[in-house]
């Protein structure tokens, strides 16, 4: 005795019969943005910026962007940045700084002001200065 047919749910089959749709990029495409990406940028762009307004004092400025800080278990608390003042080097924890920072909304722009701020921040601790005075007039809109 043959079983009837029984059709599909709606979430079982693909909407208007188009099965198997691959992204926009393509399967073989890596995808147009990714946090990591757009992390890097953000972190270049504001360092280009910093360097460009304390050209003496950041014309050795190097920034490493890696994903955890190696720190012993003993160490409470989680480290967004390390600093390195003989070698002029400022590393980026890009997980601690994403994921742990409270954000006032949760949307790109506020994600872009948290990574810059680090950044400020970081590059303050570097060479001896408070980060609002690394770039006085940017935050000036009066």
């Amino acid at each position: 005795m043959a079983r009837p047919s029984r059709q599909p749910s709606a979430r079982a089959r693909a909407r208007h019969g188009r099965v198997g749709r691959s992204p926009v990029t393509g399967p073989h495409l890596p995808l147009a943005f990714t946090r990591r990406s757009l992390f890097e940028t953000t972190v270049q762009s504001t360092a280009e910026y910093l360097v460009n307004q304390w050209p003496t004092e950041l014309a050795n400025l190097r920034i490493d962007v890696t994903p955890m800080p190696d720190q012993p278990s003993a160490v409470r608390g989680v480290a967004r940045w390390r600093v390195v003042p003989d070698q002029n080097l400022v590393v980026l924890f890009r997980i601690p700084i994403e994921r742990m920072s409270r954000l006032r909304r949760d949307d790109d722009w506020h994600r872009r002001l948290m990574v810059e701020s680090c950044v400020f921040r970081a590059v303050g601790e570097l060479i001896g200065k408070d980060p609002w005075d690394l770039a006085p007039d940017r935050f000036r809109h009066w």
